[in-house]
């Protein structure tokens, strides 16, 4: 698929400085003079935004619609990283009772390693470290900065050319990006980029996907080069692993921390995970229906996140909570789609043509959803060994009596395994799959 997108990643225009400032808009007759909804944050923080951005202060004091007139009476109230913070309004201060020999000797260096490491001194060093690396020379040019060993980034007018990439089973692939797929127009200073891979990491830095960006000789948008443009701030972010609270937890405080660096506290954003590895889709279709719920559910989702090449999901498509859109947009992104024989299953209408659907049981009306599949030309695959599959009960039909649609099931985990391995296998050897290996033939 041809794309090329350029993004406005995190910030329309680039302050070569420190953060952003906000800008106040135009006053209209019964409009605020800024968006005061675009600040998320808890109440108790608004004044220590507000210190950071006078220039909201400033419109708020003369604002007549402005919510947080409170809270100007507390301006000198700081995070802790600012340049105009004093200490006595700081956020607040590490406390440490005693000290590990093997970091530090004294109470008050464990106190600074904690402010650099794991509190708001951490975001002051980032800013601190931001230098210039592409630098925009005209209003609308790209600009790209970051922070030391570029663990952190901001860009605008970033260009991105996807239509050649390469995608393997390594989630964070060096060369995913050549020469000419990343970059902007701007003066890119080659040498400073170059001189930050010390710490050329998967999570430690962005030097290895941005060691190809390129000094554009056109500008893409204003010269018609892309086919997309995202407008809406993006933040790109690596995922370190779902497997656990801590994980989660790790990028929870990456994306906060990032807020605080770009001054920006917006939630109508974009998040990219950026991962480049070519896991096989795995969409589990749940019931909340009364019959033809999988009993053993759970157990077939641990043995399916066994595989490390699976990415699995569980949905239950209620339109109540679900929109149709976003419906769609999970089973588009769906390798292999299993689930119980119901009206869920019309859903292999929009899997990609390397898909396969998994019909769990067909409750003994084979030709329903083999059919439909067919006709949408996706790879179908249904439960074969009846001693393996095991009914709740016969089934009782309010007026037919027994009735196989009319039970729940539980299956056997090992014949489960077998057959989705057997759809997985079908994904990875279509010619469509997006990331199927090439192998040299002798």
């Amino acid at each position: 698929m041809l794309m090329l997108l350029l993004f406005g990643v995190l910030l329309h225009e680039i302050p070569l400085s420190g953060p952003d400032e906000a800008v106040p808009r135009p006053s209209f007759s019964g409009e605020p003079l800024y968006d005061y909804a675009s600040i998320r944050l808890p109440e108790e923080h608004l004044p220590f935004f507000l210190h950071n951005n006078r220039d909201i202060a400033t419109a708020c004091e003369k604002d007549s619609l402005c919510p947080y007139k409170k809270h100007l009476e507390n301006l000198e109230y700081c995070w802790g990283y600012e340049k105009s913070c004093k200490s006595d309004f700081r956020f607040g201060y590490p406390v440490c009772n005693y000290i590990d020999m093997g970091w530090t000797d004294t109470l008050e260096s464990a106190q600074d390693i904690f402010w650099k490491q794991a509190d708001f001194g951490y975001a002051g060093e980032r800013l601190q470290e931001t230098h210039v690396l592409c630098q925009p020379e005209e209003t609308g040019d790209s600009g790209l900065i970051c922070s030391r060993y570029l663990q952190y980034c901001r860009a605008t007018n970033l260009y991105l050319d996807l239509r050649n990439v390469k995608r393997n089973q390594d989630r964070f692939r060096e060369d995913f990006l050549q020469s000419g797929e990343i970059g902007g127009h701007c003066m890119l200073d080659t040498h400073a980029l170059m001189s930050e891979g010390q710490r050329k990491s998967p999570l430690q830095s962005w030097f290895a996907e941005l060691q190809s960006f390129t000094q554009l000789n056109f500008r893409p948008e204003q010269d018609g080069k892309c086919d997309v443009v995202v407008e809406k701030p993006t933040y790109f972010m690596k995922f370190d692993a779902g497997v656990n609270m801590y994980h989660h937890f790790c990028d929870f405080l990456n994306l906060y921390l990032t807020q605080h660096v770009n001054n920006s506290f917006s939630t109508d954003v974009y998040i990219v995970m950026w991962d480049t590895d070519g896991k096989i889709r795995v969409t589990i279709l749940a019931r909340s229906t009364e019959y033809r719920k999988i009993l053993n559910q759970n157990e077939l989702v641990n043995a399916l996140k066994t595989v490390s090449t699976f990415e699995v999901q569980i949905v239950d498509y209620k339109y109540k909570e679900l929109g149709f859109l976003d419906q769609l947009r999970i089973t588009h992104n769906t390798d292999v789609f299993i689930g119980m024989h119901g009206a869920g299953l019309t859903h292999l209408l929009f899997l990609p043509d390397w898909a396969a659907v998994f019909e769990l049981y067909n409750c003994e009306d084979e030709r329903c959803y083999s059919d439909l599949a067919r006709l949408r030309g996706v790879h179908y695959i249904t439960w074969r060994r009846q001693s393996k599959v095991f009914p709740q009960d016969k089934g009782h039909h309010p007026t037919l009596g027994e009735h196989p649609k009319f039970t729940n099931y539980s299956f056997d985990v090992e014949e489960f395994m077998h057959l989705v391995l057997q759809a997985a296998d079908h994904v990875s050897q279509h010619p469509k799959w997006p990331f199927q290996k090439k192998h040299d033939e002798l």
